[in-house]
């Protein structure tokens, strides 16, 4: 039985893939790259993010080369999400369950917590997390140090996101997870992981 959701933030509950695609086109202007389109980056998308940059240029990334271009993704990044909402229905599911939620994402915490909050709904969440190191990699320990710090049996616990590394972390920690394909990856992609799928936030819920 489900008591507690985790909640993923960008792709899931925040709907911002046009600007991470924006952001993406941005940062590989100076390479000459064909412009990417929402499905051309799904096409490419994994994590560790690095991996999905070296797809997209076809060779393994130079010395530096990612923090260059992970700092000028998170630069764009942040004033483009500015105009992005929240996934449809969001705010009515989360005062719809009864049980508890948290939110664990791998966004910088200092811009998430703000973000949460300029949505008016903080108050859903008994904890937020985002990253305080660095970003990028995969979910897994984050979703660890997540679950020890909210004190909850992952048996227990839903976790809702948009991503196979969503899925992977929730299977690290024995959590149940269901993906929704709202986000930065393919269903196809997401159905390889065993796990259910679903087409809204809505239909996300039911598997509470």
């Amino acid at each position: 039985m489900t008591k507690h959701i985790i909640w993923d933030w960008n792709g899931t509950l925040f709907h911002d893939s046009h600007a991470v695609v924006a952001a993406t086109n941005e940062i590989f202007r100076p390479y000459e790259l064909p412009e990417l389109t929402l499905d051309g980056f799904r096409a490419v998308f994994t994590r560790p993010i690095w991996v999905a940059y070296e797809r997209l240029l076809g060779r393994p990334l130079a010395e530096g080369e990612w923090q260059l271009l992970d700092d000028g993704f998170h630069e764009h990044y942040f004033k483009l999400c500015d105009v992005c909402e929240l996934a449809s229905g969001a705010e009515v599911i989360l005062s719809t369950w009864t049980g508890t939620q948290s939110l664990c994402s791998m966004a910088p915490h200092t811009h998430l917590v703000p973000k949460v909050e300029s949505f008016g709904i903080t108050r859903h969440f008994t904890r937020i997390d985002g990253l305080t190191g660095a970003t990028g990699g995969g979910k897994a320990a984050h979703m660890t140090a997540h679950i020890e710090a909210i004190g909850v049996d992952p048996g227990e616990v839903l976790v809702i996101g948009d991503s196979v590394d969503d899925g992977l972390a929730a299977k690290h920690v024995g959590a149940k997870a269901v993906l929704y394909t709202g986000g930065m990856t393919t269903r196809a992609e997401l159905e390889e992981t065993g796990l259910p799928v679903v087409d809204t936030l809505t239909d996300a819920l039911d598997h509470a």
